[in-house]
């Protein structure tokens, strides 16, 4: 079994895991989301009068609309749909009006879902220095050759890989590093349930392992994946993927530094 890997089960079981992993991983809620005093007032003026058009138009422009409901994202990448589907517009006010002011604020305030936070903390943990190399932009890691770790969005990291280290797998990446002259890909996941969108978050990072490139491909899981037991996480890493460069982001440092 690949050391790096042992080392994360073993952390996961015997040690203080979760608390050390909460420095990488920080979910606590951000809170109620800002609203545009601008944009709440039109919602406010268009709830007050009868104008259902004018209403879903202006919870359109917030970014979170107060109601779930399969129609919305097609309004909102199509506004001119409002006028053509008055049904449609006549049907989501009538559910919003249900609420009062102080509840369509509330909803429409709503913070983050943890599970979409997730992965912008991994990076905002590897800029804050934690892994010991510095971090750079884009054009700063284009023009140096000492060791490095690339900030930059998921897409970027993608198109210089396959610009530069023949990546072919049709994914983003979360993790990009030269170390003593060698590059390093990977993707982050943390895995916090067994089973449907999870399994899918765990296949997405095993198929950037397996993927071409030239570069060291890395995994960097953390969660349910390290319980021992027949889940089927644990019996894939522990098995057939049990040679690979698979860690916790705990021991994303240690492994950088063996390189």
């Amino acid at each position: 079994m690949n050391w790096f890997l042992e080392q994360s089960i073993d952390y996961a079981s015997q040690r203080s895991y979760l608390d050390d992993l909460f420095k990488v991983y920080p979910t606590i809620p951000n809170g109620i989301r800002d609203i545009d005093n601008a944009k709440w007032k039109r919602v406010e003026a268009a709830y007050n009068s009868t104008d259902n058009h004018a209403l879903i138009l202006s919870l359109l422009d917030l970014e979170i609309f107060p109601i779930k409901d399969s129609y919305v994202a097609y309004l909102k990448r199509d506004r001119s749909a409002l006028a053509r589907n008055p049904k449609t517009v006549n049907r989501l006010a009538a559910e919003i009006r249900e609420m009062d002011l102080g509840n369509l604020y509330e909803k429409c305030s709503q913070p983050k879902e943890t599970n979409r936070q997730i992965g912008p903390m991994f990076k905002n943990w590897v800029r804050s220095g934690a892994l010991g190399f510095p971090t750079l932009c884009l054009e700063d890691f284009k023009n140096t050759n000492g060791n490095a770790i690339l900030s930059a969005s998921d897409k970027e990291m993608e198109d210089f890989a396959r610009q530069k280290l023949a990546y072919t797998h049709e994914k983003g990446l979360d993790f990009l590093a030269r170390i003593n002259g060698q590059f390093i890909i990977g993707e982050a996941k943390f895995l916090s349930d067994i089973g449907g969108h999870q399994n899918a978050q765990f296949n997405d990072a095993i198929a950037t392992l397996e993927s071409h490139a030239d570069a060291i491909k890395i995994a960097i899981l953390d969660g349910v994946v390290y319980i021992k037991g027949d889940g089927k996480m644990y019996k894939d890493i522990t098995g057939k993927h049990s040679d690979h460069n698979i860690m916790s982001a705990l021991l994303l440092r240690s492994f950088l530094n063996s390189i």
